[in-house]
């Protein structure tokens, strides 16, 4: 199955796959461009990659994630013409043309307008935001602010490398303070955001991370965010093997990685360590490591993670637990409910409709005071 599209750049390119079906409404058998469409259930990897060239450089830690997302979305049953992939500007924005679904290409910063629109102009679609720590949070940040704090049903994965890559190594919104780059030579004394933490403070219902080459973790955080009902947030902390290699392989790199992060569970008191001997308990409002085992300390002393705390406060304090003082945190920090933008909307229309009828776009143009232009 192959997918058009019209060309690299992408600002406002729009690409679908050649076998779309001829109605949104999907049967599962529908005949596509003198084709079959294999129903939802028997969708397999294969038929969500695309025909188009991978255009990363060798090693980039995008292909992880891409090849997690294409793992995870024959699970969830949805038609691929009921898919959308949405990017903005940057490396991780050439994704759309990679996924064998419905894409937009959009503009620096404005994918999450763009995925605004879409979800409410047809709520029933899947949608998918795909973006990078600059394109997100630097002139994108507004709008990263309002589709969290909206609740849209939409799917929000950012890819932060901490660098800006396809411009050629500059400081991000994420990059550590200190930070030598092309645009920084001494050192760039911006302090650096940190993406969950503005998520969480925007009111994410779900609010995730992981890391690109913890390959089974991620797919099993891809899997959860998809299947949430409201925003999910996902951070994947990902290599740019090219203008950052090893950012983050202070905690991350398989040798390390057992001493250095924590896997949250929910219902599970926060244990790791290579022997599993270390835990996070609260010492008054704030949270400490501890060793199991010294000074008659247990697994019952240490902070149980609970995802559906309403209050975000918990979340946001994992959210702000770096090396070298606590271990770095992946997992799903939050998952809650709440009524999403799109049925809210839906339902106000509907409200209106029963109540003063479909009304008249002619009638409303020309209603109050109007004039004619000769």
């Amino acid at each position: 199955m192959s997918t058009q599209s019209n060309g690299n750049s992408g600002n406002g390119n729009v690409k679908k796959p050649i076998t779309e079906a001829v109605s949104v409404e999907s049967d599962g058998g529908s005949p596509v461009s003198g084709r079959i469409a294999p129903p939802p259930g028997q969708l397999k990897k294969a038929d969500f990659v695309s025909d188009q060239e991978v255009r990363w450089c060798p090693g980039c830690g995008d292909y992880a994630i891409l090849n997690n997302i294409q793992k995870v979305m024959p699970e969830l049953g949805i038609p691929r013409e009921k898919i959308v992939f949405v990017s903005g500007i940057g490396c991780s924005s050439r994704f759309p043309y990679y996924m064998n679904t419905y894409g937009f290409h959009s503009i620096h910063g404005r994918a999450p307008a763009v995925a605004t629109g879409i979800k409410c102009a047809n709520p029933e679609l899947s949608v998918w935001v795909i973006t990078g720590d600059g394109d997100a949070l630097s002139i994108g940040g507004n709008h990263f602010i309002h589709a969290i704090r909206r609740n849209l049903d939409v799917n929000y994965v950012l890819f932060n490398n901490r660098i800006y890559g396809l411009t050629k190594g500059q400081y991000s919104p994420t990059s550590e303070f200190g930070k030598r780059t092309k645009s920084t030579p001494s050192g760039t004394i911006d302090y650096p955001i940190n993406p969950l933490s503005l998520a969480i403070a925007s009111e994410s219902t779900f609010v995730a991370r992981s890391i690109d080459i913890d390959v089974k973790h991620l797919g099993t955080i891809v899997d959860a965010a998809a299947k949430h009902k409201g925003i999910s947030f996902i951070e994947v902390y990902q290599n740019c093997n090219i203008f950052n290699d090893g950012a983050f392989d202070y905690f991350a790199e398989r040798t390390v990685r057992s001493d250095r992060v924590l896997y949250l569970e929910h219902g599970k008191p926060m244990v790791f360590g290579k022997n599993r001997d270390k835990g996070i308990r609260m010492n008054g409002a704030l949270p400490e490591v501890v060793t199991i085992g010294e000074n008659g300390i247990t697994e019952n002393d240490l902070l149980v993670h609970d995802i559906h705390l309403n209050d975000p406060s918990v979340a946001f304090m994992l959210a702000r637990m770096e090396q070298p003082d606590f271990p770095q945190p992946v997992g799903i920090f939050r998952a809650t409910e709440r009524p999403t933008y799109e049925e809210m909307m839906v339902d106000q229309i509907d409200a209106s409709i029963a109540k003063s009828g479909p009304g008249s776009l002619e009638k409303l143009i020309n209603s109050g005071d109007t004039w004619v232009v000769e």
